[in-house]
């Protein structure tokens, strides 16, 4: 139970822990499902709303019940409102650097959709910008918030699995090509990896570091092969092998052009563990559950997981670090984004994809990141 907010909204005690007050940069679908999730957050509520236009603006505080006063025409308009503490960020992948580091100037915590930049080289960037200007900084992995991540990460470190060897996450889907979508477009940083694939690294990171005794762990080794698009040049789909310096290796794969199983499967000597729902965990919140198949039993055991809304588990977490006066959200820290990030670059590398606009930084990486 949550150590700040273990009581119920109404009571004296959570009383004594004020809500934190959100605005949202941006107003794409994400941001609107952010917003409904902050309606069920036990410590959080939105306050205010930035957009490129006042039409879009206007559109998105009529939805989600935002004052007039607190509903900006621009993104510059929400970070100078003084009633905002925190902002959630979701512009596409390329426009993260940028508000992220305008925003820390700007004195405000910030959740950051994912993948917090384009490459490790940003990411290191912005969380330099948020330590400078004593801000939180988080990287908006909903699923880390979730009981259900908690309980695999559970049974790992007993030993329900023995010695852990081998994580298989899957996440991908199929869309058709339209060069206009961000999903395929290389200007703003399309393709599988850096949607869905970081859910796929993040996870086995996880897992590797959990049968270490540790938060997360980085792979020595990243191989990858991949389909890219003929026109835009992002991933179709593409899979990578991650080895891990405890013995653990990783099969992932991801798309936006080809529908997998979309579940993670974790291998030990004692059994293994199907996670059949392991990224959008009931949104709206409800019961999860796990398979485990211990070695020589008769038949699997069904784990049942209850847990909240997803979207507002997550503000809960992010504002328990601010109102904590944490450096980080234990949840999804810094460290762990940045060595997701290092290895989304080495699955690219391995693949040959580079970003237009990373052309020039990735160079900095050395020759053995390639350009297209």
């Amino acid at each position: 139970m949550d150590p700040l907010f273990a009581a119920p909204p109404s009571s004296a005690s959570a009383a004594t822990v004020p809500p934190l007050r959100w605005g949202i940069l941006a107003t794409g679908r994400i941001a609107g499902v952010f917003a409904e999730g902050l309606k069920s957050a036990r410590a959080g509520r939105l306050v205010a709303v930035g957009s490129r236009s006042a039409e879009s603006a206007r559109r998105f505080a009529t939805e989600h019940g935002i004052d007039s006063a607190h509903t900006h025409a621009t993104y510059e308009g929400l970070l100078a409102d003084p009633e905002v503490e925190a902002v959630y960020i979701s512009t596409p992948h390329p426009q993260h650097a940028e508000w992220v580091e305008k925003a820390a100037e700007a004195g405000k915590h910030i959740l950051c959709e994912k993948p917090l930049g384009l490459n490790q080289a940003e990411a290191v960037a912005m969380v330099g910008a948020a330590r400078r200007a004593g801000v939180v900084l988080m990287e908006a992995f909903m699923y880390r918030c979730h009981p259900q991540t908690a309980k695999i990460l559970a049974l790992i470190r007993e030993g329900a699995l023995g010695t852990v060897g081998l994580v298989q996450a899957n996440f991908s889907f199929r869309t058709e090509y339209q060069a206009e979508s961000r999903l395929w477009s290389n200007a703003a940083g399309g393709g599988g990896i850096l949607d869905v694939g970081c859910y796929t690294v993040s996870m086995s990171r996880l897992v590797a570091g959990a049968a270490a005794g540790r938060p997360f762990l980085d792979p020595v080794e990243v191989s990858g092969a991949g389909m890219l698009h003929p026109e835009s040049g992002v991933d179709v789909y593409a899979a990578a092998t991650l080895k891990f310096a405890n013995g653990v290796i990783a099969q992932v794969a991801s798309g936006v052009g080809l529908t997998l199983e979309n579940v993670v499967r974790i291998h030990g000597s004692a059994g293994w563990l199907l996670v059949p729902s392991p990224w959008v965990i009931n949104r709206e919140g409800g019961a999860s559950k796990l398979i485990l198949h211990r070695a020589g039993a008769a038949a699997p055991e069904e784990i049942v997981i209850e847990g909240g809304p997803l979207y507002a588990l997550e503000a809960d977490a992010f504002a328990r670090a601010v109102r904590a006066g944490a450096a980080d959200v234990p949840e999804m820290s810094t460290d762990d984004t940045l060595g997701n990030l290092a290895t989304l670059d080495r699955w690219r590398c391995a693949i040959g994809l580079t970003y237009e606009a990373e052309r020039v930084v990735l160079k900095s990486l050395g020759p053995s990141f390639p350009a297209q």
